[in-house]
């Protein structure tokens, strides 16, 4: 077979992708091994592949891979979510695209619109996860509206429903108006906006007097209930036990006295409208106060905004600003800047509403999720720091509002029997609400005919918490096989941004429902952001097409690039030029294999001493390496494994130990020496495939004949054994020596077809193991250890050891000397200047640490070079 001397991604990565998957390595079937379990963090089902995904699936492929060289039973399910609020968006786009406006379809005609969506455009970023070279089940594939997935759901909110903490309640929620329906609180993100504090007057009922109130929503007077003063403030004693009139409306309203108004804000009086403020809210329940709901579902306003009525209500507020002024209400306008609520899917500004909304109580729940974080260990976070975010969310955590105003999801199973707030049964299945409906009422006569199913869905993230216990089907078949081996999962990879949202919720359910963790360890990874620190979005058009970068630099380009600058928790600043630099080690490696095929070997010749110290050395080397490798994996330092693994292929294999054992050209290579070399490719091969699967399963695949069994995926991890320090040691010695010498040559241009004299003097006593090394890398026609410098000669130090290789006549002496001279004149003005600042003693005193330790470095290193510069001026002279 003809071996490129190039390597090509593009015709590479889809061969062993499709290959892989032939072969079924990525399946995971309990055995006797031990399990090593991923679950994929689910996009939304109608997603593409962007940054973030990128970093997060590869970072999960990484560990699963290399848990698969292991030896372990890795399995990694990967699923999609079925994303309530943004796909229904989509649909209804989609329908008003076509004429048909919602409303008008009934809610079997709505859901046959979103899962024709589903079949059309859902699954895309799993099959472009695949480009990625992500090794999950796909045979495990699950989504949260499978109907085993919707079965498990429904299962435990009748179960928290029939325990008690599962509640209907009238609340103030935030509604987002563009998605018509409720949230939670954290699904609601605080901004700052620049905005207006509008002062309008109201008129005193029964006098000409009027009362200040200062508000950023003057829109919201129309459903004022009341005017709240401070009972201590001296300012408004006159208006105690009076009414006041609404502007526009002239609605007669109370003046309340109430400690909750702060003197010191705006006027000191506050305007109530209990329907859209949930502080509002509180002192209408105290003082009994009519609510007036102003807003229609959309956010524009209903009947009680008279001739407003129908219009949204930024429109409005400019409208009623100005009509208050016209009526002179308006005292003044200020500038304000407002902390406003927006919704995290549609990013619409929040409006507070009054409605019956489904609550679960948290409080009790969370606590066995605040101690495995806290308190006992079992699940780790890293990086450690996001322990304090998950400790004051989990400590100051509110009762979760799991009811949404969308068609698309897990309908809640409860069922209305009657016009009462109570005429309703909650039941997995229509049969048993008909029964437990009949007992209720003693009716036997009740039909499921009689029973209306709630209109409003779950949110969704009430699918997902259930995500490591339902893809293996706990919930409705607690004592099922795949269960009891694969929970709980091993590590969890996702950002810190639903560390409330999805993790914590699925260690409280894990608790709940197994009574164990959910997983040991949650990787949290940072944010992709592009080099000017901005978060990568569409919007700003600083997201590069994650597709388009696999066609340029090849998947494994693109992971490295990922990976190198990804440490755990810290935000990633994207620049394409990680990929080219991914796709670089890819082509040295691949050079590195090309130059091996080229080599013809000789089982008749003796093996080099040169190369027998090399390869010793560079096995050392990789085992002191593997154990810094191990080490990072066990702290989730992923970036640093990679770099540590870049350094040993790039820098000590291909820099250093194929130059070492490269044969004399169009000479052949020892047989000893070239099976030693490739079993030590291999090992490299093993630790890189992790982090670069494709080009290093080809090498592999390309180095020799192999089975299926044999293939690299699922492979053997290097065994570990100890490091020979020492030989290391003597090996940095010896490339130091290798570098002055090559500095000499390339310093007086001496070509490396030229073979030099070289003496040293060994004040060091450093071993000689590497003389062979030595000589050969720095072409040497002669290595002698001398007791005296050798006159005539250039020289080198590396620590004491001096080293002189005599230039017999071959440069000009004259000229030399006086390039020597200057450069020790110069080295002797930088060290003056450097002593005058080290005997300074404010400097020292004062100056920070490290500061002092690097001057002091500048004065060693400068009286060092100074030396040496002077043994070459008496070697000339």
């Amino acid at each position: 077979m003809e071996i490129p001397s190039k390597y090509n991604a593009l015709s590479v990565e889809k061969k062993w992708y499709d290959y892989w998957m032939q072969h079924n390595y990525f399946h995971s079937t309990p055995d006797e091994r031990e399990p090593y379990t991923i679950v994929i963090p689910p996009p939304n089902v109608t997603g593409i592949l962007h940054m973030g995904h990128m970093l997060n699936n590869t970072i999960q492929d990484v560990l699963i891979r290399r848990a698969r060289l292991l030896g372990k039973n890795a399995c990694w399910v990967p699923g999609t979510d079925h994303a309530s609020i943004a796909t229904e968006a989509k649909v209804v786009a989609k329908l008003k695209e076509q004429g048909i406006d919602k409303n008008e379809l009934t809610r079997e005609e709505f859901l046959k619109h979103a899962w024709d969506w589903t079949h059309e455009y859902g699954g895309v970023i799993l099959e472009q996860l695949k480009k990625l070279g992500c090794s999950c089940d796909w045979d495990r594939t699950k989504f949260t509206m499978d109907d085993d997935m919707s079965e498990a759901v429904i299962k435990v909110f009748v179960d928290l429903y029939n325990k008690g903490l599962i509640y209907r309640g009238y609340r103030m929620v935030n509604w987002d108006p563009e998605a018509k329906t409720t949230l939670s609180d954290e699904e609601v993100e605080y901004v700052e906006k620049q905005g207006k504090l509008y002062y309008v007057n109201y008129k005193i009922e029964g006098s000409d007097d009027t009362l200040t109130i200062a508000t950023t929503r003057p829109e919201t007077i129309l459903g004022d209930s009341a005017i709240c003063i401070n009972p201590e403030d001296p300012r408004h004693q006159n208006l105690k036990g009076k009414k006041a009139i609404v502007p526009i409306c002239n609605r007669v309203i109370p003046i309340i006295e109430d400690d909750y108004v702060d003197v010191e804000f705006g006027t000191g009086c506050l305007k109530v409208t209990p329907a859209h403020d949930e502080n509002d809210k509180v002192l209408g329940d105290k003082h009994n106060l009519e609510v007036i709901d102003i807003f229609n579902e959309d956010a524009t306003l209903n009947s009680y905004g008279m001739h407003y009525e129908g219009k949204d209500r930024f429109a409005v507020r400019k409208s009623i600003v100005k009509e208050l002024q016209e009526l002179g209400h308006i005292e003044k306008i200020e500038d304000y800047n407002n902390r406003v609520g927006i919704s995290e899917r549609t990013k619409a500004i929040i409006e507070p509403r009054l409605s019956d909304q489904w609550f679960l109580k948290m409080e009790d729940l969370a606590k066995p999720a605040l101690d495995a974080v806290l308190t006992n260990g079992e699940v780790k976070l890293f990086p450690k720091k996001f322990e304090n975010t998950y400790r004051h969310w989990m400590e100051n955590i509110r009762d979760w509002n799991i009811s949404r105003q969308l068609l698309w999801g897990q309908q809640i199973p409860a069922y209305y029997y009657g016009d009462g707030k109570e005429d309703f049964v909650v039941a997995e299945t229509i049969e048993d609400a008909v029964k437990l409906a009949q007992e209720k009422t003693s009716n036997s006569e009740l039909q499921a005919s009689d029973l209306k199913q709630e209109t409003d869905a779950l949110d969704t993230w009430f699918s997902s918490w259930l995500w490591p216990m339902s893809v293996f089907d706990g919930i409705r078949n607690p004592e099922n096989e795949d269960i009891k081996y694969y929970y709980p999962t091993n590590d969890l990879v996702t950002g810190p941004d639903i560390l409330f949202f999805w993790v914590a919720r699925m260690i409280i359910a894990g608790y709940e429902y197994k009574d164990q963790r959910p997983f040991e360890n949650v990787y949290l990874t940072g944010l992709v952001r592009d080099k000017q620190r901005r978060k990568m979005s569409k919007s700003l058009g600083n997201s590069p097409d994650a597709l388009k970068l696999i066609e340029e630099y090849g998947a494994d380009g693109v992971r490295v690039g990922l990976l190198l600058s990804s440490a755990a928790g810290n935000d990633l600043l994207f620049d394409e030029a990680l990929c080219q630099q991914g796709k670089g080690l890819g082509n040295k490696v691949w050079s590195a294999f090309y130059l091996t095929t080229l080599w013809e070997v000789s089982d008749k010749i003796e093996q080099p001493q040169s190369s027998k110290i090399g390869l010793e050395w560079y096995e050392a080397k990789f085992q002191k390496v593997l154990v810094e490798i191990e080490d990072h994996f066990s702290k989730y330092r992923l970036s640093d494994a990679l770099m540590a693994i870049y350094k040993l292929i790039f820098d000590d294999f291909c820099g250093w130990l194929l130059e070492i054992v490269k044969p004399a050209y169009g000479e052949p290579i020892d047989a000893i020496t070239y099976n030693k070399l490739i079993a030590l490719f291999e090992d490299n091969l093993k630790i890189m495939h992790p982090f670069m699967p494709f080009i290093t399963e080809e090498i592999w695949q390309t180095m020799k004949s192999r089975t299926p069994e044999e293939a690299l995926i699922i492979a053997k991890w290097p065994a570990q054994k100890e490091a020979n320090e020492a030989l290391i040691a003597q090996f940095d010695f010896a490339s130091e020596v290798i570098s002055g010498i090559r500095n000499i040559r390339k310093q007086k241009n001496i070509a490396f077809k030229d073979a030099i004299g070289f003496s040293v003097v060994n004040n060091e006593k450093a071993e000689p193991s590497f003389d062979e090394v030595i000589a050969k890398m720095g072409n040497l026609s002669s290595f002698d250890y001398v007791n005296e410098p050798v006159d005539g000669a250039l020289t080198f130090r590396v620590k004491s050891n001096e080293y002189f290789i005599p230039m017999e006549g071959s440069i000009d002496v004259e000229a030399e000397v006086k390039k020597l001279t200057e450069e020790l004149n110069y080295t002797e003005g930088f060290l003056k200047s450097v002593q005058k600042k080290l005997s300074n003693e404010r400097f020292v005193n004062n100056a920070p640490e490290q500061v002092v330790a690097s001057e002091k470095k500048k004065e060693a290193d400068a009286l060092a070079k100074i030396e040496t510069i002077k043994a070459s001026l008496a070697s000339l002279n």
